[in-house]
């Protein structure tokens, strides 16, 4: 799947008051408002220029100094045929990836994902994000296994706005989402394995089988050094 970038806007929307979640402050949502702004100007200017790397030098210190420890906003996802998804309702370690029907996975990227929900469903949730209407994403939603909670938000419909303005609009897509069981943010990763179409699918597969994989290991590393650490503070 073809990288998509966005450019940082000025996100008026992230000035929204959060008033119903608990230390506003805490909030990925406030830290990245409170923060971007210096990262802004050089980060477009850089891939303005082409420089990719650069950006994504840069991009990677925003979320190492300021969102790593974050707590990860409880948005609700609206789903296909449920009732909408509250993430701090998983209880358990969150792996997040945001798409967009417009912007294809890329050969085996959904079948390593499908693969890796099952060998992880008891102990990490998968949530797949499409930034469209749902008309427009059901189709691709059917690819996905049931594991995989697959979820849509769309600027237009009521109470998006300000989920796709924080997580759409500022870091752009595919982007993903390292989130441990109590809602703190572990890692933002942007970008995929973007094989290129004359790979076989058995080397497309593998190649975001092994991504994945990779970020999965991150989470679950994470998860039993909090837990390690929760053992020895009752001793």
């Amino acid at each position: 799947m073809k990288q998509h970038y966005l450019l940082f806007p000025v996100v008026f929307l992230l000035s929204y008051t959060v008033c119903a979640q608990d230390s506003a402050h805490e909030l990925l949502s406030f830290n990245l408002h409170k923060n971007i702004k210096p990262y802004i100007k050089k980060t477009n200017s850089a891939y303005e220029k082409g420089d990719v790397a650069s950006g994504q030098i840069l991009f990677e210190s925003l979320v190492q100094s300021h969102l790593i420890g974050t707590k990860f906003d409880n948005f609700s996802f609206k789903r296909v045929n449920q009732k909408k998804l509250h993430l701090n309702t998983l209880k358990k370690p969150i792996y997040l990836l945001t798409y967009s029907s417009w912007c294809i996975p890329s050969k085996g990227e959904i079948p390593a994902l499908n693969k890796l929900a099952k060998k992880y469903e008891k102990d990490i949730q998968i949530v797949v994000v499409f930034w469209d209407r749902k008309n427009d994403m059901k189709k691709m939603a059917q690819k996905f296994s049931w594991r995989i909670e697959v979820c849509y938000a769309h600027e237009t419909y009521n109470k998006d706005a300000y989920l796709v303005a924080t997580l759409k609009h500022t870091f752009g897509l595919p982007t993903t989402f390292l989130i441990d069981e109590n809602m703190n943010v572990v890692n933002i990763k942007r970008g995929n394995s973007n094989p290129g179409p004359k790979i076989s699918f058995a080397d497309a597969f593998n190649l975001s089988f092994n991504q994945f994989q990779e970020s999965i290991n991150t989470l679950l590393l994470n998860e039993r050094t909090s837990r390690s650490r929760g053992r020895l503070a009752t001793h």
